[in-house]
């Protein structure tokens, strides 16, 4: 369904283009040295970073002048998360990399993570169940509260044994949102974490590499040349930049010490290379689209604009958060790319498609001023 396009809200509209700009300008500084060792091409990382940004904004922009309503349908919610939950079966069949299933390849060039697409269709079917009980019915446990924590608790079962439990956590962190938003009773959202206290338990303690990482972040100094070497070389890498950075591209910890400078901690990175004063830039913009996105969500038409609006915003910020916590010791060591920002083409184009219907639904709050 198409409408004509109409006023959106410019603010989330120029950070996003912002964000998303500077992103594959940083991560062409973050990358060129491992580009030219690894594919003896500088551009390696920044022609395919540009080709997903470009893919992603078209993608924004057809999602702006799409009636966010049309996903509400029953026709198309349902096939939209039966195609992620195929997805996700998949992966688990696909070939290994880094000793995790959590992408589908074609040729060399072209990878697709359906955990992020999963997210994406999670906060369409729990906007469109929730959206459709009435009051009574959203503090029934069996009639609103189960039927949701089973679609969600399948999606994040299988997400975990890709294995990426900092992905599966981060879509019960979208469950919980949708259902406090809604009005489900407290009581039963503290049954849940309860009821998933054990799994958790499980696949923390009971994994070694992952209890092993528990371990490093409380004191990474225990393992500096193994789990530690991360975290310590993240720390390094924004205390070397201080008020005044290195310069743009002059960074030495994506010299071969710093893992991962393009993607999980492109963070890092930038506070090497444009001082404190660039992170806290990067934080405000992340800030400002908190602010707007949950301003339009509150000036949404109808329940379902209203859980789909909040449920994308905070999942982009709530990502973010956690990818600066992680650079700065904060919290354990998780691959999380900072959304936007990080090279990687699905969640690029995941959340751009994301924030293009947050626009949409911006375009039809009511009393809305852009």
């Amino acid at each position: 369904m198409i409408q004509p396009r109409v006023m959106t809200d410019k603010f989330i509209f120029m950070t996003t283009l912002v964000l998303v700009v500077f992103g594959v300008i940083m991560v062409y500084s973050a990358s060129s040295v491992l580009a030219a060792e690894k594919f003896g091409d500088q551009r390696y990382f920044l022609i395919r970073q540009g080709v997903w940004a470009v893919v992603g904004l078209t993608a924004m922009l057809a999602t702006i002048n799409i009636d966010y309503r049309f996903y509400q349908k029953p026709w198309v919610v349902y096939p939209i998360l039966f195609i992620c939950v195929g997805l996700l079966v998949a992966v688990l069949f696909a070939p290994s990399v880094n000793n995790a299933h959590r992408w589908l390849r074609w040729r060399t060039f072209i990878s697709f993570q359906p955990a992020e697409a999963a997210k994406l269709g999670l906060m369409i079917f729990l906007a469109y169940y929730l959206s459709r009980r009435i009051p009574d019915e959203v503090r029934n446990v069996w009639k609103t509260f189960l039927p949701c924590a089973v679609v969600a608790g399948s999606i994040m079962a299988l997400v975990a044994v890709e294995p990426d439990l900092g992905m599966a956590m981060g879509i019960g962190g979208i469950l919980v949102v949708a259902l406090f938003v809604a009005g489900v009773p407290i009581r039963h959202l503290m049954l849940m974490g309860v009821a998933a206290l054990p799994a958790l338990y499980y696949f923390l303690v009971h994994v070694s590499w992952r209890w092993g990482r528990v371990l490093v972040f409380l004191d990474p100094w225990r393992d500096p040349q193994g789990q530690g070497f991360q975290s310590i070389q993240s720390m390094v890498a924004i205390g070397s930049g201080g008020l005044w950075g290195t310069g743009f591209a002059q960074g030495r910890q994506k010299l071969f010490y710093l893992p991962e400078p393009h993607t999980d901690f492109i963070f890092a990175q930038m506070g090497e290379e444009l001082c404190m004063i660039g992170l806290v830039l990067v934080v405000i913009a992340f800030g400002l689209f908190l602010w707007r996105g949950a301003r339009v969500a509150l000036r949404a038409p109808d329940t379902f604009g209203t859980l789909l609006g909040i449920s994308i915003t905070l999942a982009i910020v709530g990502q973010a958060l956690f990818n600066m916590s992680v650079t700065l010791g904060l919290a354990p060591v998780k691959g999380m790319p900072l959304p936007l920002i990080s090279y990687g083409g699905s969640s690029l184009l995941l959340t751009l498609t994301g924030i293009g219907i947050l626009l949409n639904i911006a375009q039809q709050a009511r009393d809305y001023v852009a």
